[in-house]
């Protein structure tokens, strides 16, 4: 069996795991964008400003940094910068064939801590509990990537 097939279950948890990764992604696009047209404001670029069938009364104000809309920009920038990264390191960890207990623990454990970081961060929680969230998901990625370079060294 190649590592890399539907036929093995490391490889499944990863495809079910990247993929509810990438709704996210996208989904905080989306609310961003919500937001945004919602409250009118926090524009991104001059350009916006131009007017036109959603912004029909334009008003240079539109570019000041809006809490609401930047909060959003803020956890999806989040979720830019951590992201990717566990795409990278999943794969690589199912190349070298861990147990699925182990796969599961760590990939489902990963797209927990970051819906649990976007839920601190959506009802504005401490800055300690979003960093626990944070560290949690975080954790997991390094371990996969060290458990990687470790079977591959040794």
């Amino acid at each position: 069996m190649t590592a890399l097939t539907l036929e093995n279950p490391v490889f499944v948890t990863y495809v079910i795991a990247a993929a509810l990764l990438v709704l996210k992604v996208m989904a905080q696009g989306w609310m961003t964008v919500h937001r945004m047209m919602k409250v009118r404001a926090g524009w991104a670029s001059p350009e916006d400003l131009q007017k036109g069938f959603l912004n029909t009364a334009p008003d240079p104000s539109q570019l000041d940094v809006n809490e609401y809309v930047d909060r959003s920009r803020r956890m999806h920038r989040n979720d830019l910068e951590n992201i990717p990264a566990f795409w990278a390191a999943g794969l690589l960890f199912v190349a070298i064939g861990p147990s699925v207990w182990l796969a599961h623990v760590l990939m489902y454990g990963f797209v927990a801590a970051r819906l649990a970081h976007f839920w601190a961060y959506t009802t504005k929680q401490s800055h300690e509990i979003r960093a626990t969230f944070y560290t949690v998901g975080s954790l997991i990625v390094i371990y996969m990537a060290c458990h990687v370079l470790w079977v591959a060294i040794t």
